[in-house]
């Protein structure tokens, strides 16, 4: 039995009131992203990468626009020690990207971990320290001044063994479980800390505030972000990072209320790999800017190429849902969502807007390397006729009548329940060909001569055989061509309907000069059948379409 009485609250509200991120609806500027998917992520995984993996990933992660790349805690294992070794001997840090270290405001590993930056350009070097409540007093069993003196300590060392190098190497400094910390103890702890670096600004300081295990709805670590902003000792002087975790599942909206707030970075890793619920996924966030028309300065314009990449960097698998870059996130299989996409999409070619506002697709998801066809539009039991429609349109130009839309989605509906399956867009349009297309039995028409009479109707004789194997030879008139071949066939076979739909197009994808024409007729019951038919000639494929309809009755 769930016994909720053995919890409560565990976070700290500030001192005083902080909701001036509240008068905000947007983020008008990208933070600095930095990727921390090779120290948090990779020690999120059963399998941890090798070495050659992390250098591919952290290509990848170049490649896409990280100018910040925690590459790892060298003190903390000789994989992780090579690994930066690899990266400042073999020359594969570009100019323009800095790397971070993560350690633990110990002297040896700091020690160890200047060993490892020898010859580094660009370097971050981030210590920590737990600074919550709950660590005080169960972990560490120290009061206030000891863990404050851990944080200041490990802070003096950093700048001594900087200045030792003859390095001008930026320092970052995170009261770890702050979102467990009292705000108050925590902005002393930086405070202090800021005193010793004394941030410039040609040199700033990083203080950096990880909810490292989620303890509260969004708006309250939004107000503890202000609380910091607003009262940091040099703050001109020193960026104010995040570290989200995931553990409410509130990760991406603690990061963007965080912003509002004041932040003026964000550490995260693709996809929200990480530690339990995971990190904040920064795909997400960046294209969360991109879809409101701000720019993310990451390059995820091929989404699926980096979706390929980190599956086999990490062997985890993309979530189908995960936003923007899942399998399935602008997939709509419901009938009124493909309906309100597809007329969406013909408004946009005919209007030519300056800005995407497209029914159920917050973005265009050509922009990351997503396709229409493949990826928007799917077929299954619950689609409709729009769909379908805009699938035989999109892939093979053809361009129903809105009735025989409705017939065909029923059709496709119907299959796909029989099949238990999602339809590809070939065999929707191998079910067309086979339910709607020159359907020649039973009846079926040889030949056919027209005559032009005098007071402008067309005459025609029509040669044709029914099922029975009947051939008959019948003359009648109409005010055009096809009317007078239906004509024919009625006074021929004593059929009863309706010409009630006729309509033609060109098939601009053919590789000939085909023309494809739709007919649509309506039997005594007021209910329609449907046909269509492809040749060069007009006058040849309408002759078919009708046929097909006649036989589909």
């Amino acid at each position: 039995m769930m016994n909720y009485r053995k919890y409560q609250k565990q976070y700290y509200m500030p001192p005083v009131e902080c909701n001036d991120w509240v008068k905000k609806d947007a983020i008008d500027k990208a933070p600095l992203w930095c990727s921390v998917d090779l120290r948090d992520g990779n020690q999120a995984l059963v399998i941890p990468m090798d070495l050659d993996t992390k250098i591919e990933f952290f290509k990848m992660l170049c490649e896409v626009g990280f100018k910040e790349i925690e590459v790892g805690f060298p003190a903390a294992s000789e994989t992780e020690f090579v690994f930066l070794r690899r990266l400042i001997e073999e020359n594969l840090i570009p100019d323009d990207v800095t790397v971070q270290v993560l350690t633990q405001a110990r002297e040896h590993i700091i020690k160890r971990t200047f060993e490892a930056l020898k010859g580094c350009k660009n370097a971050i070097v981030h210590v920590y320290n737990s600074t919550s409540f709950a660590q005080r007093q169960q972990v560490f069993k120290k009061d206030k001044e000891h863990i404050k003196q851990i944080a200041v300590d490990g802070a003096r060392l950093l700048k001594e063994l900087t200045e030792e190098a003859g390095e001008k190497y930026r320092f970052e400094y995170s009261p770890e479980s702050f979102t467990g910390t009292e705000p108050e103890y925590a902005l002393e702890v930086c405070n202090a800390v800021l005193d010793v670096w004394k941030p410039t600004a040609d040199r700033k300081a990083i203080i950096n505030l990880p909810s490292t295990v989620e303890l509260s709805m969004p708006h309250v670590y939004a107000q503890q972000v202000e609380y910091m902003s607003k009262n940091l000792k040099y703050r001109e002087n020193v960026m104010l990072s995040l570290h989200p975790h995931n553990d409410r599942g509130s990760g991406v909206a603690d990061a963007e209320l965080g912003v509002l707030a004041g932040a003026d970075r964000v550490e995260g890793t693709l996809f929200g790999n990480g530690e339990r619920t995971g990190n904040v996924d920064i795909i997400t966030l960046a294209m969360n800017l991109y879809m409101q028309g701000t720019d993310p300065k990451m390059h995820f314009d091929n989404m699926p190429e980096i979706c390929r990449k980190y599956e086999e960097f990490t062997g985890m698998e993309v979530n189908p849902r995960s936003p923007y870059c899942g399998k399935l996130v602008f997939a709509a299989f419901s009938g009124s969502h493909q309906d309100a996409i597809a007329k969406g999409m013909h408004w946009r070619e005919e209007k030519d807007p300056d800005h995407w506002t497209v029914p159920y697709l917050p973005i265009d998801p050509t922009d990351i390397g997503r396709s229409y066809d493949k990826d928007v539009i799917r077929i299954n039991s619950q689609s409709g006729k729009g769909g379908v429609g805009y699938v035989l349109e999109t892939n093979y130009d053809l361009i129903l009548p809105k009735k025989m839309r409705e017939a065909m989605g029923y059709a496709a509906k119907d299959l796909s329940d029989h099949l238990h399956k999602e339809l590809q867009p070939d065999e929707i349009f191998s079910l067309f060909k086979e339910k709607f297309e020159n359907i020649q039995e039973p009846l079926s028409v040889h030949g056919v001569h027209f005559r032009q009479l005098d007071d402008g109707q067309i005459e025609a004789s029509v040669n044709a055989k029914n099922g029975s194997g009947d051939y008959r030879v019948t003359v009648a008139e109409g005010n055009g061509r096809l009317d007078a071949v239906s004509n024919a066939l009625k006074k021929a076979y004593g059929f009863e309907y309706q010409l009630s739909t006729y309509q033609e197009h060109a098939l601009s994808k053919s590789s000939s000069s085909n023309a494809i024409a739709y007919v649509g007729i309506t039997k005594p019951d007021g209910t329609q059948a449907w046909g269509a038919a492809v040749d060069p000639d007009i006058i040849r494929a309408s002759i078919d379409a009708l046929i097909t309809a006649i036989n589909n009755r």
